[in-house]
């Protein structure tokens, strides 16, 4: 029996997104595909609204009944789960998908769950020869393929990789939704009840493998003009996961650009003083709203206004938000090379859904298993450069870089 990509949460928010995206994607049906869920009804109504050939089946399964869980590992070569926040709902699938060796991607944020996840299951995936894959999203696709890019751009220009890599965010355009906002609070919640938690929270390499962490100390971003790229920055909100999936990527990889490398990652804010004042309210209120997740009764509030799980971007926001991000790269030699990275729709939703579909479809059609075995990878060491083509090709991102030598940057 041919086995199938399956989505599992396919009636949440981003879940109906991507279902929608596959569906249009498979005109010739040619992609086998499967939408999953626990409630028979929402399922119905969302294969009723998908028109056209090619309409897919549906599964019923919960994340909390391991029975109904094994039976989708039955029938699926690839799972695409959206059911979060993870850290509550999403352990029992990687499990048994480590344990049947079910290929499986995600689009979590959270890296407390994360390195969990790797504790308990790397194990079991290395010996089913699973492949989890986790933060296949805009936390961390752009980060993670937006490092690896000019990397291979710098070694064949300069011969030499980029000792030091930022990524700026120039402009951007969507919406929250409550999914991430749900996520966002437990994190808060979990971190604020355990000091332990709250101390792996400031390790950059907190999701490395133990055998292969760098020590070199990497930058922390404040509110400060930055002269090279001509504006006021501030700290960007996905720096925390974003940051640790590129240095366990770069581990993962046998790191190749060196265990003194540095990454790191801002928002670009203006270059006047108006510039500055948004630096530096982005910086008080990135501070405030997680502190207020962390606090019990602020939490509560804000829950009260806040989108809910299920709630987020119009279609009309979804369909014309947009990303622009600028990686600049310095080598141990002074050369510099620039990266843009521009990606169509809105960064957490429209384009999350389609950055999710693409890495499922290259992970189980392009990369076979004597390439990446069984275990938990990143987008970038398991699926590199084909995945930027995938996604160039079917999902509205486009890189291009501009290399400047240092003379040039020295005129």
């Amino acid at each position: 029996m041919q086995k199938s990509l399956v989505v599992f949460g396919a009636t949440s928010f981003v879940g109906q997104i991507l279902c929608r995206y596959l569906h249009e994607l498979n005109h010739d049906g040619s992609l086998k595909w499967l939408m999953a869920a626990r409630s028979e009804e929402r399922l119905k109504a969302l294969q009723k609204s998908l028109d056209g050939p090619h309409t897919p089946d549906f599964l019923i399964a919960d994340a909390n009944d391991d029975a109904s869980l094994r039976v989708l590992c039955d029938q699926a070569s690839m799972i695409i789960s959206t059911v979060g926040p993870y850290a509550l709902y999403g352990e029992p699938l990687v499990k048994v998908c480590a344990e049947t060796g079910t290929d499986y991607c995600d689009l979590t944020g959270e890296t407390q769950w994360i390195r969990r996840m790797i504790e308990r299951y790397e194990e079991a995936a290395k010996k089913s020869g699973a492949r989890i894959v986790h933060c296949c999203g805009f936390d961390s696709i752009p980060s993670d393929l937006g490092v690896l890019y000019p990397q291979h751009q710098s070694q064949q220009q300069f011969g030499e990789p980029c000792q030091h890599i930022k990524m700026r965010v120039r402009k951007f355009k969507g919406g929250f939704s409550g999914g991430t906002v749900a996520s966002m609070m437990n994190v808060a919640k979990e971190a604020a009840a355990d000091p332990a938690l709250r101390r792996e929270m400031q390790d950059p390499y907190s999701i490395c493998p133990p055998d292969k962490k760098p020590t070199v100390r990497q930058n922390r971003i404040a509110a400060v003009r930055e002269e090279e790229i001509d504006s006021w920055i501030a700290p960007f909100v996905m720096e925390g996961i974003n940051t640790r999936v590129v240095h366990r990527s770069h581990a993962l990889l046998g790191h190749p650009w060196g265990m003194d490398f540095l990454y790191d990652e801002a928002v670009m804010t203006g270059d006047d003083s108006k510039g500055k004042a948004r630096a530096k309210r982005t910086a008080r209120g990135q501070s405030l709203m997680m502190l207020g997740f962390a606090l019990a009764p602020t939490r509560w509030l804000m829950s009260r206004f806040l989108p809910k799980p299920g709630e987020g971007p119009s279609p009309e926001m979804q369909r014309t938000g947009f990303f622009d991000l600028v990686f600049v790269g310095h080598t141990r030699s002074g050369e510099t090379v620039r990266t843009y990275l521009y990606g169509e729709r809105d960064p957490g939703y429209g384009a999350t859904a389609r950055m999710l579909g693409q890495a499922a479809i290259c992970l189980s059609q392009d990369i076979n298993r004597s390439e990446v075995a069984g275990g938990f990878w990143t987008p970038a060491s398991a699926m590199g450069s084909r995945l930027i083509e995938r996604l160039e090709q079917h999902a509205g991102l486009r890189f291009s870089t501009t290399p400047v030598s240092a003379a040039t940057a020295q005129n």
